[in-house]
């Protein structure tokens, strides 16, 4: 065997074997030592639910980005203000139908989020609670019962400048865990109102800490034990038995269950 083909035979045991990937090098370090960027080129998705694409929120989120990017992460960031995203009618068709009737960019963005391996979602506080454009997001975009974020490490950006922000938070977190995601770090914070908002010191640190256990939560493949309890529970306990009582009216979410290796 030729040094060439002995090269090409160890690069494909590496590629080919789970063990040595997960245990030896994390999956997209193996890729940058074979193509630099490769076949596991790390997505995030940072979704910005505030009306203004340059308040106090989306510098935060942009903070984020500007952390991710510099590990050579490909991130995609949405302001759902500049995006068509209808309100919810409660006509119950995505369930059966795996989709929603509706033609705008709601299952676009849900899609999006889907085949990505994490995403930061971020929301300013409106009377205690997430803004509309991200309440409208929630109810489009297949996220609990269809489970849209299992196994996706999670990061949850809150902004206000009373208590109300910690009630806000709650419906993000839940969002998350309750979809089967991974809540790999969650930052509520106080601001007062500025036309072009400037990130402190510490505010900086903190996007910066969350930016690294994100990345290296996505790396590692973490599985929080109480995380993963909470999954098990709400998903064999909740949501599982009511889909199947419904039968034939939930098949679309049964195919998208299927199509997950969930059930």
């Amino acid at each position: 065997m030729s040094p060439f083909d002995e090269i090409v035979s160890l690069f494909h045991i590496i590629l080919t074997d789970t063990y040595y990937i997960t245990t030896m090098l994390d999956r997209y370090t193996v890729v940058s030592l074979l193509t630099g960027k490769g076949l596991f080129y790390m997505k995030i998705v940072i979704i910005n639910g505030s009306p203004r694409i340059n308040g106090f929120t989306s510098t935060i989120l942009h903070e984020i980005e500007r952390n991710l990017i510099n590990k050579d992460v490909s991130v995609e960031y949405f302001n759902l203000s500049e995006l068509s995203i209808q309100q919810c009618r409660g006509c119950c068709s995505c369930f059966v139908l795996g989709k929603c009737i509706i033609d705008d960019y709601g299952d676009k963005l849900s899609n999006i989020i889907a085949n990505s391996d994490g995403l930061v979602l971020g929301t300013p506080t409106y009377a205690s609670n997430v803004s509309g454009y991200m309440k409208t997001l929630i109810d489009r975009g297949h996220f609990v019962i269809e489970h849209l974020l299992k196994n996706k490490q999670c990061i949850t950006v809150v902004t206000g400048e009373n208590y109300g922000k910690n009630d806000a938070s709650k419906i993000l977190n839940k969002l998350v865990l309750f979809s089967g995601g991974y809540l790999s770090s969650k930052i509520a914070i106080n601001a007062l109102f500025e036309i072009r908002p400037v990130l402190s010191i510490k505010h900086k640190k903190i996007c910066k800490n969350a930016s690294i256990k994100l990345h290296d939560s996505i790396n590692k493949n973490k599985e929080p034990l109480l995380q993963q309890l909470l999954h098990f529970f709400v998903f064999n306990f909740g949501i599982k038995p009511f889909v199947l009582r419904k039968g034939s009216k939930y098949a679309g979410v049964i195919r998208k269950w299927k199509e997950l290796n969930i059930i």
